[in-house]
């Protein structure tokens, strides 16, 4: 996968939108990555802090890496209870070897580049450690969803997440990924979908003329399609993929 780095780096603007707007994940996705004991956690791609904060609470103790400085600020100003948050990227951790239990990335992991990021993820993992990425994907088979979709695409993390439960996509340094498919919602009306949609790179990265079709495009679907016709309030379903990968 090509990475297009300006989308990399469009969320940065936009740290506090994506906070507000942006799916959590289900905790029962969580407890199996990370089992019932606490664990030293480091969350790679952080962001502003929506996967730390759910591991926390499961009272694991949790480092956050994430390159963006404006998500970070995000990140530490929202996440009470944080072990320690680090300005850096995946390709190259900020942080000692040998240093934590499991590794994670939530609606991260396809930003890597995997080639370097994944032999500096085996170097901070213990041994008999583990590598949990986690995607929320958009649940199509919601008749509203697949229009959306059909309108406007879908994110990389989407067709990532799906992929990575293909051999090889972890490399040869990681044995064949466990995964699980966990079905969660969350409530939405109109203007929350519109701006969840803002929060997405390929809305921040396009120019104003394209911003204005994405956003005409959703707000017909919300409009016409018979699933959400004169509904003020409705849910977007998730299904989110949960991975355990262990190195080789």
């Amino acid at each position: 996968m090509t990475i297009d780095e300006n989308a990399a780096r469009s969320f940065g603007p936009a740290a506090d939108l994506y906070d507000s707007v942006r799916p959590t994940y289900p905790a029962e996705a969580l407890r199996w990555q990370t089992g019932d004991e606490p664990k030293d956690i480091v969350d790679l791609g952080a962001g502003t802090g929506l996967l730390t904060r759910g591991l926390i609470a499961l009272g694991h103790r949790v480092t956050a890496v994430e390159p963006d400085p404006r998500m970070l600020a995000k990140l530490t100003a929202a996440s009470p209870g944080v072990h320690a948050a680090h300005e850096g990227p995946a390709e190259a951790l900020p942080l000692p070897d040998a240093s934590a239990d499991i590794v994670t990335a939530g609606q991260a992991f396809h930003w890597f580049d995997r080639k370097r990021a994944l032999p500096e993820i085996r170097r901070v993992l213990r041994p008999g450690g583990l590598l949990a990425p986690i995607w929320n994907v958009r649940d199509n088979a919601t008749g509203w969803v697949a229009a959306l979709t059909e309108a406007i695409g879908n994110a990389q993390g989407e067709l990532d997440a799906v992929a990575a439960t293909e051999p090889g996509y972890f490399g040869p340094g990681f044995a064949a990924p466990e995964h699980r498919v966990f079905r969660h919602e969350m409530p939405l009306d109109r203007a929350g979908l519109l701006r969840l949609v803002q929060s997405r790179s390929y809305y921040l990265v396009a120019d104003d003329a394209r911003k204005r079709h994405i956003l005409d495009v959703v707000d017909d679907v919300v409009t016409t399609h018979p699933d959400l016709r004169g509904k003020d309030a409705f849910a977007m379903p998730y299904k989110t993929y949960a991975f355990k990968v262990r190195p080789a």
